[in-house]
């Protein structure tokens, strides 16, 4: 028993000890993500200074600096935008007849500075990827970069007129499925008929990417399942410093590749099954960097590599946000505007315009979740309510867990609305069906006030009635009107914008504008068929409009991360 005793304490004392020495990493490493960002940011602008449309020194420089929170000039942006709009009329909005990766790769970087993609020089560069065919024809690499593309954005799936066959979001996420090889991982050519023997061998790489493109459809349980093995094929791919090799080489490349991955999908770049003998995979990557410049393509290599650099930097961009609580990389609801004179106004500080009463809500519970959402990664609106309940601005039942499918309650919006904004919670007495002792009166009464919602009569709110997605998205067009942003439409948009789906024409008179409003700015999603405005609207889908919205209005911060 005494010898049994011995090794249990022996075991736990182990345990402390990988922990403490985890966290001290952790703490180090924290410091060093944000030297090397910088300095990073300010080697890319310095050798980077005409960014064109290609793989390096073009696209990845513009989504890693206007993803970094780098003070960059607006004129850097509105400089490659002016390129983009050249290079699209020379080539006359065909980019490449066989590679629709550049298509996806542009569109990034068009999404990442507030620009429209579906209108440069007069060109839709969406179009192609409505081309099932021709997306899948140089391989992974294809459907993996249009989902990315597509989805940064919101943007609905673009019909291609000129399309043997039309493509959906969920075709392009069944080729990625059923091109997983045996161990869970991936290659460009791996399931496939063009697959060779070394086609057969997971390239970490790829299965990163993978990882990314699946990211936002773990709602799917095929692709959760897929995800799984994955992550499991990469974890037993990472060798005894953190790194992993691709075509027999380990580089830094891969790493960031791994680490947007577990970005996208709301693990923690510390994960311990990502930490061999002690190196994580930020340990790893920033071995590679030359310290006042950028970083080799791998450890032994002559020097500083641009495309090492610029895949990087987006991976430090990735941690960044990740630990400061933001939208991951590739969710690019809260996009950076060049309109102006600036790069958009600072993190969190709101639009011109705004309601003074309006402020942002920093993160104040860090690593609060759901027994019903774990993580972000666990409901279609994940990242949404998580992200909103680690800012106060969302609750939970009793037992823990969030109910996202559940329906909302007049009174619930009221609530999160006002907590959403900011606003300070103040009764009335407006309405009589709401007694002033109630949890809810103050911010009924305090929404009421600033116009967001209305009762059903003068003096009768219906505090536990159910809210319809026509009337949320009246609610919710009217808290984006607070917060600064343009909310009118004129009649052929709003047209224009709603006949895409099969039952717009249910859409009440006075909801049209509002519905449009939130489908066009993407706090809604526009990938659906129909808008079903008479539906009670759900939870969680009521925290992804709010989530968007604020996103919208620059009315997120990183918080304060313990």
């Amino acid at each position: 028993m005494k010898k049994r005793a011995s090794r249990s304490i022996c075991a736990v004392i182990a345990v402390i000890l990988t922990l403490s020495v985890f966290n001290l990493s952790y703490a180090l490493n924290d410091g060093k993500i944000d030297e090397a960002l910088n300095e990073t940011a300010a080697y890319i602008l310095k050798t980077v200074q005409k960014p064109e449309v290609g793989s390096i020194g073009g696209e990845w420089a513009i989504v890693g600096l206007a993803r970094s929170g780098y003070s960059v000039d607006t004129s850097y942006y509105q400089k490659y935008y002016r390129t983009v709009e050249e290079y699209v009329k020379a080539c006359k909005g065909i980019l490449h007849d066989k590679k629709y990766t550049e298509y996806s790769r542009v569109i990034l970087a068009l999404t990442a500075i507030g620009k429209n993609p579906a209108d440069v020089a007069g060109y839709n560069l969406l179009t192609p990827l409505g081309d099932y065919d021709k997306t899948i024809w140089q391989g992974l690499n294809g459907p993996i970069w249009a989902l990315i593309a597509l989805d940064a954005g919101s943007y609905p799936m673009p019909k291609n007129p000129t399309a043997k066959t039309q493509a959906t979001r969920d075709m392009y996420v069944d080729r990625i499925l059923e091109c997983q090889l045996p161990n869970g991982g991936f290659s460009l050519f791996g399931g496939t008929s063009a697959a060779s023997a070394e086609d057969m061998k997971a390239d970490p790489d790829i299965t990163g990417m993978a990882l990314q493109a699946l990211a936002k459809y773990q709602y799917r349980g095929d692709v959760k399942t897929a995800t799984e093995r994955a992550i499991e094929c990469l974890s037993k791919m990472q060798d005894a410093k953190g790194g992993c090799a691709s075509w027999g080489t380990s580089n830094s490349e891969s790493v960031a590749q791994i680490i947007v991955a577990l970005g996208e999908l709301g693990i923690s770049p510390y994960d311990e099954r990502f930490v061999k003998n002690g190196y994580s995979l930020i340990d790893n990557l920033l071995s590679y960097y030359t310290q006042g410049s950028g970083f080799k393509h791998t450890a032994d290599g002559s020097g500083v590599n641009q495309m090492a650099t610029e895949q990087s930097f987006y991976a430090l961009v990735s941690v960044r946000r990740s630990l400061g609580g933001q939208k991951s990389l590739y969710r690019m609801s809260d996009a950076i505007s060049i309109t102006g004179g600036s790069a958009g106004p600072k993190q969190g500080e709101g639009l011109e315009g705004k309601n003074p009463d309006v402020t942002a809500k920093d993160i104040v519970y860090p690593d609060r979740s759901f027994v019903d959402i774990p993580n972000e990664s666990a409901h279609i609106n994940g990242e949404a309510v998580l992200l909103l309940a680690r800012r106060g601005i969302i609750g939970g039942y009793e037992d823990g867990s969030f109910r996202p499918d559940n329906t909302m309650t007049r009174a619930e919006f009221a609530a999160i609305v006002v907590k959403s904004l900011g606003l300070k919670p103040k009764a009335s007495g407006v309405f009589s069906d709401v007694a002033d002792s109630s949890w809810y009166a103050s911010y009924i009464d305090t929404a009421n006030s600033y116009g967001i919602v209305n009762g059903t009569s003068p003096n009768i709110f219906e505090p536990e009635g159910t809210i319809t997605r026509a009337e949320a998205a009246v609610m919710v067009s009217r808290s984006a009107k607070l917060c600064g942003i343009n909310t009118v439409m004129d009649t052929s948009s709003i047209r224009d914008t709603l006949a895409q789906f099969d039952d717009y024409l249910q859409v009440p008179e006075w909801a049209r504008e509002a519905m449009a409003f939130c489908y066009n700015s993407g706090i809604l999603d526009q990938a659906g068929l129909e808008i079903r405005p008479s539906l009670a609207i759900k939870r969680g889908e009521i925290a992804q409009m709010l989530f968007n919205m604020l996103g919208k209005a620059n009315l997120l911060t990183g918080g304060d991360i313990k």
